[in-house]
């Protein structure tokens, strides 16, 4: 499994990757913001009638922040600890909104403080914490969706509530003087069946119709993200998901479309990204074992948690050439949980060793955000945006 480098830069970009990374310690993390420019402005240019709200927790960094706040996207924010940072690199608050529906009453409290003015929730005890601590707020209403198994990183069972659940808040929001304002769904992160958001647009329409029994006109639609990024296993391109997308919100809602937002994450920085690893070992468990163990210095616990039940299998680019043979792979802490690939073997050149470089591709999102803080001494994924 040979990756083809020119898949994913252009000899230039990748040059220069190579040039920034020659003198850096492994393992860190390189993000090119060109390319993150570059997917923002082609998100905005095949769904120019939404409004993109960049989940900041794919990654945080600083100057990514800082380049989507220059091209005008507004943020998804998932806690008061994301909500300080942006606050601290200039983000106007009318320009975040509180998309977790798990939040405590205080911090429910400084976000409104702050200026925050629209959140999601999922259920009773959150509607009624927002209606105390942030009053007159507009509230999104989370439902589950069906495309956990076409996700490779699905999110529906602990979020959202069945559309019975939603009428109901719905209605009780606005008993609590809090303004009904829409539905919210995610299709699950690194969803490559386009069907879903169909299935979930659907399902929207059908709740949209039956609050206005209560008199409740819905307004919004947060589609959440799921737009996929470029790993192993093929997907469409961002204009197919856009225009399909266009085409089953058109049929559902027609000359009536409310107020669309996305929130992509992974699918706006994803690419973005390459993790540089170092060889530390390379071992065989018996004389007549058919694979080699490799260990590198980077593993589940600062960056790759997303190889977690192997979901994300990532483009893993090694400059060494030659016959190539079955490989475990797996990190370099004290936890057999930080093996990262067994039941998918990589095939890797014979001639590799301790010492070599691994270039792990599409690493811009959810990588240095998963890092442990210590674990086994092991600091936190660097990141360097280039």
């Amino acid at each position: 499994m040979k990756v083809n480098i020119n898949d994913f830069f252009t000899a230039e970009e990748w040059n220069r990757i190579l040039a920034f990374s020659e003198s850096k310690e492994t393992p860190f993390q390189m993000v090119l913001a060109d390319t993150v420019r570059h997917k923002f402005q082609e998100l905005k240019a095949n769904l120019p009638y939404a409004k993109i709200y960049y989940a900041v927790k794919a990654n945080p960094a600083a100057e990514i922040i800082t380049l989507l706040n220059e091209l005008g996207s507004n943020f998804d924010v998932a806690s008061v600890y994301e909500l300080r940072k942006l606050l601290s690199l200039g983000v106007n608050p009318e320009r975040m909104s509180c998309g977790n529906t798990i939040k405590k009453t205080d911090h429910i409290r400084e976000f409104y403080k702050a200026g925050i003015r629209m959140f999601v929730t999922d259920s009773e005890s959150d509607l009624r914490n927002v209606a105390q601590a942030a009053p007159g707020s507009r509230v999104l209403v989370r439902i589950q969706t069906e495309g956990v198994l076409t996700a490779d990183w699905p999110l529906s069972r602990k979020f959202g509530c069945q559309p019975d659940m939603a009428y109901d808040l719905l209605v009780l929001a606005k008993k609590l003087e809090l303004e009904p304002y829409g539905i919210s769904f995610h299709v699950g992160s690194q969803q490559r069946d386009i069907s879903a958001w169909d299935a979930a647009i659907a399902k929207v329409k059908y709740i949209f119709d039956w609050v206005t029994e209560d008199g409740i006109k819905l307004k919004c639609i947060n589609m959440g993200g799921g737009f996929p990024a470029h790993y192993l296993e093929k997907t469409h391109d961002i204009e197919t998901y856009c225009g399909e997308i266009t085409r089953y919100l058109r049929e559902d809602f027609a000359d009536d479309m409310p107020e669309i937002i996305v929130e992509p994450g992974r699918s706006m920085v994803a690419d973005a990204g390459v993790l540089v690893s170092e060889i530390v070992l390379i071992a065989r468990k018996s004389r007549t074992a058919l694979e080699r163990w490799i260990y590198t210095d980077v593993g589940k616990f600062n960056g790759l948690m997303e190889t977690l039940n192997e979901a994300i299998k990532y483009p893993i680019y090694c400059p060494r050439n030659g016959l190539t043979e079955k490989t475990i792979l797996a990190g370099p802490t004290c936890d057999s949980v930080d093996t990262l690939y067994e039941i998918f073997q990589y095939e890797m050149p014979l001639n590799l060793a301790a010492g070599d470089r691994l270039y792990w591709l599409t690493t811009g999102a959810y990588t240095s955000s998963y890092s442990a803080v210590e674990f086994n001494g092991f600091p936190p994924l660097k990141t360097y945006v280039i």
